[in-house]
């Protein structure tokens, strides 16, 4: 398939076979962002890991330093104080039965999903909506919580989801192409850091295989895996 043009320009100077220093690929990356918009950088990383074994599972949440560059809507599912929490705390959406009435009849106004404990039970009801959306709330990244107000605040303040995929990728948006080349590497490095720490019992041989960075329009560039942790 024929290249257009722009896209021959942005891989100009990218070779795929080379791994790039992690500053020197955020440079790169950000020097091809050329929409008209104002491009979200995504990282890209290939695990040593089979998520179809429970024991290999990788899922967290992480607050970006610099946050991402949008702002997400937030639902909550809280009742009395704990409702009246959220709304203090800046959440977009708050409600019991009436929000999952709304959010089974397939409105769903939010983008991050929160629910106190309690209001487990009714939020279940919607598995089959929230969860192929990867919204479903869940304690181990601190979506199921009494403290409705940090939750929200994270979550509107740069907090990150991860999860591994089939094929044993995460992906992620660690920032914008109008954000200095500095506060990108900061937010790549707190993500890769909690991928690290997030490394399952079961994985075996080499965790963190591939490592690749793109704009939204741009072309993937490789990164060096070692150059992630500490300096760089």
């Amino acid at each position: 398939m024929a290249l257009g043009k722009r896209t021959k320009a942005t891989r100009e100077g990218v070779d795929p076979a080379k791994s790039y220093p992690i500053a020197e690929a955020v440079k790169m990356v950000k020097a091809r962002a050329k929409a008209k918009f104002d491009e979200t950088i995504e990282i890209a990383m290939n695990l040593g890991v089979d998520p179809t074994h429970s024991d290999q599972m990788v899922r967290g949440v992480v607050n970006l330093p610099n946050g991402t560059g949008r702002t997400l809507r937030v639902g909550v599912f809280a009742r009395g104080a704990k409702a009246e929490e959220a709304k203090a705390a800046g959440a977009d959406v708050v409600g019991a039965e009436d929000l999952v009435e709304k959010v089974n009849g397939g409105s769903i106004d939010f983008d991050r999903c929160i629910a106190t404990p309690d209001m487990m039970p009714l939020v279940g009801r919607l598995g089959k909506v929230l969860g192929p959306r990867g919204m479903m709330p869940n304690p181990k990244v601190g979506t199921v919580t009494m403290d409705i107000a940090g939750a929200v605040k994270g979550a509107k303040g740069g907090a990150v989801e991860f999860r591994v995929e089939k094929a044993g990728i995460i992906q992620a948006g660690v920032g914008k192409a109008s954000f200095t080349e500095d506060k990108l590497v900061e937010n790549i490095k707190a993500f890769a850091d909690a991928v690290q720490k997030a490394k399952p019992a079961g994985s075996k041989g080499t965790y963190i295989q591939r490592v690749a960075l793109s704009s939204t329009m741009g072309p993937g560039v490789k990164v060096e895996t070692s150059t992630l942790f500490g300096g760089g």
